[in-house]
């Protein structure tokens, strides 16, 4: 759901993308941190903010992180 969001940011699309990893942290509703393969040894760290039921908003994208590889750790940022 937030594919779109990073394409608009990057300004370009991703044929390859695949999570492999997230965590969690609650907050006033949830940040998702998600370690996405973008082709080749390529890998993103996204930041994603699931808002409260009660709020009915979209997932956001709230911040990414570029030029990671496969063995970088998925950390809170």
């Amino acid at each position: 759901k937030v594919k779109s969001q990073l394409e608009e940011k990057e300004g370009k699309t991703f044929d390859v993308f695949t999570a492999v990893e997230f965590k969690t942290q609650v907050v006033a509703g949830t940040n998702y941190f998600i370690k996405v393969h973008v082709g080749n040894d390529e890998f993103m760290h996204l930041r994603v903010f699931k808002s409260l039921p009660h709020e009915n908003k979209p997932l956001s994208l709230h911040s990414y992180q570029r030029s990671k590889a496969k063995h970088d750790e998925l950390a809170y940022f």
